[in-house]
């Protein structure tokens, strides 16, 4: 194994393209930080300007938390060249942290798999990184660090020369996949789907896709792509990738495709997954069609690994989801929450309330549904799609929450059938919370989900206190 990356103030400088303005005393950082609230004795603390706030006002306070070394704009270290750190002075911070990034990322020698997508990206990366991991050193994103200053930070980890970094590149705007890709200029790319998450910032779904497409930049002819063969704006933008094209789905004809799908509602999915390396049996408790999806893309990195087939089946079948991502929850007198709260969007609410359908239970089918935000003037149709949807799969009670978009959602779920005395809602996850956990009966299966703004989180954690 070669030694780690040393982040001596010299080489971090170099790589930054910045002015090392005090050397201070300590040999090399130990790692990187821009939050003093978190930064750890020993680390550089980089200070990044947000929107709101000024990172190189709180160089002192990091030099005061333990920073080894501080990264500041040009003509700002007056105040602290003599506090016995390295002082290191850029053009522009996040730039800089970028920079040293992609430097790392270089040194490292590792293979790096990106994965972009409006859905899944999560998962998708949670379930590579398991697969990759039976053979292969694995880094992956913190938590959901997949933006501009996000990215970086992950990156940093190869500093300790895994094999292999997993990781995802999120966007709300043109150009931003474009910057991350450059970044970590990644041997394997990974495009879930396109779908409306962010609609609101975008002219049309097109234009989504053209945003996600930038994960096809700068391949070189040895890259790989893998592709989802069930979204037609994603195969029809993969056309133009420079390297190899690797596809997955379940709809269509793919590379790697599921069928004989069996759907098992909160008990997972089974299914056969044909692959040019062979076939196999799958079965996963994660549940809904979305996921399967996800298992088919990481199947396809992980043949590219060499990982044996059947070590994925057997990887897959012990998966457990991220944190309010789909998680089947078992609670006291037979009721089961599939907390799906962490975030939401037309295409996958949809395929959570068919998680539903698919489910048998004692008791009632229930979803509670919280307003999908950034989606511009489509909202309150996007909203009414999924109020017909819950009528469509069967579900005995609806539950919206959140603005004028959640009433409308409301509205249309009357609209389509479903009695008014079976549709509730509430203008916040608070209110909800309050009046829902009495409503609750034995062996009810309540599906909760909503963007990460309305916190329908609440409604789940009620849920839980209530019924522990």
């Amino acid at each position: 194994m070669a030694p780690k990356i040393r982040l001596t103030a010299e080489w971090v400088a170099a790589a930054m393209s910045g002015t090392m303005v005090s050397a201070g005393s300590t040999a090399e950082f130990s790692g990187v930080s821009v939050d003093t609230r978190t930064l750890r004795a020993g680390e550089l603390y980089v200070g990044i300007r947000g929107d709101r706030f000024d990172g190189a006002e709180f160089a002192v306070a990091a030099i005061g938390a333990g920073a080894a070394g501080v990264v500041i704009p040009r003509g700002r270290s007056a105040a602290i060249r003599d506090a016995h750190v390295a002082v290191i002075e850029v053009d522009e911070t996040t730039e800089a942290l970028q920079s040293l990034a992609h430097a790392t990322r270089k040194a490292s020698g590792a293979k790096v798999v990106a994965i972009t997508g409006s859905a899944g990206k999560t998962t998708t990366k949670e379930v590579t990184a398991e697969f990759l991991g039976t053979a292969y050193r694995v880094i992956r994103n913190r938590g959901n660090l997949n933006n501009h200053i996000g990215l970086p930070l992950s990156l940093m980890g190869l500093t300790a020369r895994p094999d292999v970094a997993v990781v995802e590149l999120g966007m709300n705007h043109a150009g931003e996949i474009s910057t991350l890709v450059h970044i970590a200029e990644p041997d394997v790319r990974v495009w879930t789907n396109v779908g409306e998450a962010h609609l609101g910032f975008f002219e049309s779904m097109d234009a989504i896709a053209d945003a996600k497409a930038e994960i096809l930049e700068g391949a070189a002819a040895d890259a790989v792509l893998v592709a989802n063969a069930d979204d037609e704006r994603v195969v029809s933008r993969a056309k133009t990738f420079a390297g190899r094209v690797t596809t997955f789905g379940v709809e269509r004809a793919a590379d790697v495709q599921a069928v004989d799908v069996v759907d098992r509602g909160v008990a997972g999915t089974r299914a056969l997954v044909t692959t040019p390396k062979g076939s196999f049996s799958l079965s996963t408790p994660l549940v809904g069609r979305g996921n399967l999806a996800n298992i088919l893309a990481a199947t396809a990195v992980g043949i590219h690994f060499d990982i044996p087939l059947s070590t994925m089946a057997d990887e897959a079948a012990s998966l457990k989801p991220a944190h309010h991502r789909g998680d089947v929850l078992s609670l006291a007198r037979g009721v089961v929450v599939v907390d799906d709260s962490y975030n939401a969007n037309p295409t996958a609410t949809r395929r959570a309330i068919d998680v539903l359908r698919t489910s048998e239970t004692a008791g009632r089918r229930i979803a509670v549904i919280g307003e999908m935000l950034e989606l511009g003037d489509r909202a309150a149709a996007l909203h009414e799609d999924v109020g017909r949807a819950a009528v469509a799969a069967g579900l005995d009670e609806l539950v919206t929450v959140g603005g004028d978009s959640a009433q409308a959602m409301a509205d249309a779920a009357i609209g389509a059938g479903m009695s008014r005395a079976h549709v509730r809602y509430f203008t916040t996850s608070d209110e909800a919370a309050d009046a829902f956990d009495s409503f609750v009966r034995d062996g009810d299966l309540v599906l909760v989900k909503g963007s990460r703004g309305i916190r329908t989180d609440v409604v789940v954690e009620r849920l839980k206190a209530e019924f522990a």
